[in-house]
């Protein structure tokens, strides 16, 4: 009688350490992707909520394994690949959100930059009193942040690109705005 258990607690112990082995091929898989998601550029400068939130999803799977919670390290692993893999997938969104952005944004510059230009012209012709040397200093910036824009733009910097032609367009708002608050308003 006795040996007729003997072969039912053998499978009972083969199942029981079959389960309690940690999810070493999901754990590398996580650790992989993660590792990816952090070394891409676009990733972790447009898609740092989801980079986020595969690290803390790979921070706890090793927790979980550390304290033998396998199961849930290995949910946790699936969690941090797909986190990795949707910071990846943000991060090239963004990247063509950002240039498409930055390539508008820089194509409505020169046109601005002239149209400023003119007004300054304009308001050197009609003698209205304002300092031009200061104008000018400002419009000279201008075109130099349009072209550090243009320059970051060429280099796949579209976010720096995004920000040069912001301040580029912000001096040009100021001169043209002082420009219009020097006009008397018997003009206007």
């Amino acid at each position: 009688m006795k040996l007729r258990y003997i072969p039912c607690i053998c499978i009972l112990f083969a199942l029981f350490f079959s389960c309690a082995q940690p999810p070493i091929a999901e754990m590398d898989s996580a650790r992989e992707a993660v590792f990816r998601a952090e070394s891409d550029a676009d990733a972790v400068q447009y898609g740092g909520a989801s980079l986020s939130r595969a690290r803390d999803a790979l921070r706890r799977m090793e927790a979980d394994a550390d304290s033998k919670r396998y199961d849930a390290a290995k949910t946790d692993a699936a969690e941090a690949i797909a986190a990795a893999e949707r910071a990846v997938s943000d991060g090239r969104a963004g990247a063509v959100r950002a240039r498409e952005e930055a390539a508008l944004m820089m194509s409505a510059l020169k046109p601005e930059i002239e149209e400023t230009n003119r007004n300054v012209s304009a308001a050197r012709y009609s003698e209205l009193d304002l300092n031009y040397d200061a104008l000018d200093r400002e419009l000279m910036s201008a075109y130099m942040q349009t072209d550090q824009a243009e320059s970051e733009y060429a280099e796949g910097r579209y976010q720096d690109a995004l920000d040069s032609a912001r301040n580029a367009r912000s001096s040009l708002s100021g001169i043209n705005q002082q420009i219009s608050d020097a006009i008397p308003r018997s003009k206007l």
